[in-house]
């Protein structure tokens, strides 16, 4: 079979099916209103994704609170933003009725901006720190998690996505380092806690067999003590926990898990290789056999990291051009039963129409991401995200923010 038969067949998440094997990462675009919801901006980016017609589009770290988070204009989802998004689905199911969508949901915890949120901290991380949250503030927020999640469903999203991963919330509570003696720390009963009930609350509150819910996971954080470590200060990889978490997910009705690495702050480069890095894919396709090897035949596993795979042209040293590309490795991968789906997350802003291209024998015409970065230079600068180098709006964009506040010099921070 070619990796086109490949990659266009259709796979079943839960009583959904998605048409191809595409799936559109949650990438945080900083572009809504000051209430959270979608503006212009929002509804083109995600319209052009569902022209390119990908299977399954995630919608990008949905704050369940506005209280903190990590961006200043970001997608919140709560009462006041359920008729925009209801608004924002309706359009986009007017686009392309084939596409499916679930929502990302999200608590920043630590990663929270102090300048316009609260950063709050399950326990302080050396040279993070914030203010330590309790047992019913965690509750509060699993109620927040539980109501976001009714309004997904009551807005049109085919499911969600419980982000336990990159060094939010959830990860802060999963991880060894929370050793705290509390409802939510020390064992690993205890830390798995919030992310079991949550799912348990979840499948109460919705009671829909149709809505689906997953969790896009960092298997292995990257630093002592992170997710998918020996202990609270080792430095050594043990995925005992990681592996126990989706089983427990799943066991409670998880149909689908979206596979990473790293925290947005401690190892960035585990999460999105740079353009001279992009052999770290590997990482991810063996953590995705991980992944699959303790799941059900039936959940669908999505791999990441493929977007410095490009084309023809990339960095990857003793692979031969015609098999080392987004599509031949991503091919690869599902025929060998590595994962179910490939995930394109910088790639999907460069180029949105990328699966559609390759659907229509236009692969020629794709664009690829050259990991130049500047898309998350605009991120961390708190401004609008696109790719700098394909779309005119966003090169302007980030020709004024540089001439305003200067060169960004250390990119990962």
């Amino acid at each position: 079979m070619g990796y086109k038969e490949t990659l266009l067949s259709p796979v079943k998440i839960g009583s959904h099916e998605c048409s191809n094997r595409f799936f559109a990462q949650p990438m945080e675009c900083v572009d809504s209103d000051a209430e959270g919801n979608p503006t212009e901006l929002t509804y083109k980016r995600y319209e052009n994704l569902y022209k390119g017609n990908f299977g399954l589009v995630d919608l990008e770290a949905i704050t369940v609170t506005n209280e903190s988070r990590a961006r200043q204009t970001q997608l919140e989802i709560m009462p006041r933003n359920e008729k925009p998004l209801a608004k924002f689905i309706a359009h986009l199911k007017k686009v392309n009725p084939k596409v499916r969508i679930v929502f990302q949901l999200t608590h920043s915890g630590e990663i929270s901006e102090p300048e316009f949120s609260r950063r709050v901290t399950v326990k302080p991380l050396y040279g993070k720190g914030g203010d330590l949250i309790g047992e019913e503030e965690v509750d509060k927020i699993t109620d927040q998690f539980v109501l976001s999640s009714k309004i997904a469903q009551a807005a049109g999203a085919d499911g969600i996505d419980l982000k336990f991963c990159h060094g939010y919330l959830g990860s802060q509570i999963l991880r060894p380092y929370n050793d705290r003696r509390w409802k939510y720390g020390g064992s690993w009963a205890n830390r798995s806690r919030f992310a079991f009930d949550l799912m348990e609350r979840i499948q109460r509150g919705v009671a829909d067999p149709g809505f689906i819910i997953g969790s896009k996971v960092s298997l292995w954080e990257g630093f002592p003590g992170g997710c998918g470590s020996a202990g609270p200060d080792s430095p050594l990889m043990d995925l005992t926990e990681s592996l126990d978490l989706l089983k427990g997910l799943e066991d409670r009705g998880a149909t689908y898990f979206v596979e990473s690495l790293g925290n947005v702050h401690a190892s960035m480069n585990y999460m999105e290789a740079t353009q001279d890095e992009p052999y770290l894919a590997y990482l991810h396709f063996y953590f995705a056999r991980k992944m699959k090897e303790v799941l059900k035949k039936e959940t669908v596993v999505i791999g990441s990291s493929f977007s410095p795979l490009r084309g023809n042209k990339n960095k990857l040293l003793f692979v031969e051009p015609g098999r080392s590309s987004i599509f031949a490795m991503g091919a690869r991968c599902i025929e060998d039963g590595i994962m179910d789906m490939i995930g394109l997350g910088r790639q999907s802003l460069t180029d949105p129409l990328t699966p559609l291209k390759l659907e229509e024998g236009r692969e020629s015409e794709i664009k690829y991401c050259t990991q130049c970065m500047n898309c998350e230079e605009l991120m961390i600068r708190q401004q609008p995200v696109g790719c700098v180098l394909a779309n005119p709006y966003y090169t302007e964009l980030f020709r004024q923010t540089r001439k305003k506040m200067g060169r960004l010099t250390e990119l990962h921070t």
